[in-house]
This record gives structure tokens, sequence and C-alpha cells, in this order.
């Protein structure tokens, strides 16, 4: 029996099509953080994109009526990619920028690991936070998240019986 190869159906996305006035320039600055925030992708100036879930079309949604209500114009839309391998770069993309701050994150674990009592216990809180902000906008979760996970559970682990944390903690693999 020929099995019949087919690829794989779009996946869905929601556009943020928009346009701010440079001045005053805190709603634009206000965006970009939210932006960074939601960890959209940018596919050209003042268009970005997430993948369509409620949770980010409700976002996008809102950011419109911001852009709206400081004077600006904008649309939500959704699409799904033209070819197989635009939608490859656009998940790359947004996988590329969590790869990163999971490794931002994994340096701070490491530098956390010299702390004691008290100073690692909030170290850990703080860093549990990061974690917890990177994985809402971690669309694709790339192996760093477990890596980074694992490295992180290892410094908490350490506070439990007063160990410093296993020799193999501090090395992290993509």
């Amino acid at each position: 029996m020929d099995v019949i190869s087919r690829a794989p159906e779009p996946s869905a996305w929601v556009l943020l099509s928009y346009h701010l006035p440079r001045e005053p320039s805190a709603p634009r600055i206000a965006l970009w953080r939210r932006f960074k925030v939601l960890g959209v992708a940018r596919l050209q100036t003042n268009l970005v994109a997430l993948p369509a879930e409620v949770r980010t079309r409700e976002q996008m949604d809102w950011l419109a009526e911001q852009v709206v209500q400081n004077g600006g114009e904008a649309g939500v839309w959704l699409a799904s990619a033209g070819a197989q391998r635009q939608e490859q770069d656009l998940i790359a993309s947004i996988t590329a920028d969590r790869v990163e701050e999971y490794r931002q994150l994994a340096e701070l674990i490491t530098e956390a690991q010299l702390l004691s009592g008290a100073a690692r216990n909030t170290a850990v809180k703080k860093l549990r936070r990061i974690w917890r902000e990177i994985s809402r906008r971690d669309y694709f979760p790339p192996p760093a998240k477990e890596n980074t996970a694992q490295l992180l559970d290892d410094l908490a682990l350490s506070l439990l019986d007063g160990s410093e944390v296993p020799a193999h903690s501090t090395r992290m693999t993509s």
C-alpha cells in the first residue's frame, strides 16, 4: 500500500498591523514593551505575529484597541503562511528568541549557585518568576526550556538539603 505524503496543514497566525504617531512616544514604548512580554515575531515594520490561540487573539485585539485609543491605526488579521518555509522561518525566529532568554536565565541560575541561605532562596523565587514569564511566551518549547527547568530545580533542591548544586547542573545543552 502506498502512503501519500502530504505537507502539514498550515498553522493559523494572528497578525497585528499598526501605526502610531511618533509623538508622544510613551504609547509606542508601552506597545513595544507589551510585544516583548508576548514574544511576538516581527514580520515587517509595524507588523507582528503570534500563533493564533484564544489568548493571543485577545491580546492582539486589546493591543489594537490601545493603538487606536492613542491616536493610531490598527488591524488584527488571521492568516496562514503562503509557504511552509515561511512558517518554519517564523517559528525558528520565535524559538531563537526564547532559546536566548533561557540561555540568559541559565547564566543567572549559575550565578545564584554561589549564593547561600536566604540569598539563594530569594534568588530561586526570582528565577522561577522569570522562568514562568519566559514560558508564557514560549509557543514552540525548545530543549533549552527543560534544561533550564532542571538547572532551576537542582538549585531549589540544594536549598532543601543544604548541599551544593550537582556538577552536571552547571552545564546546559541546547
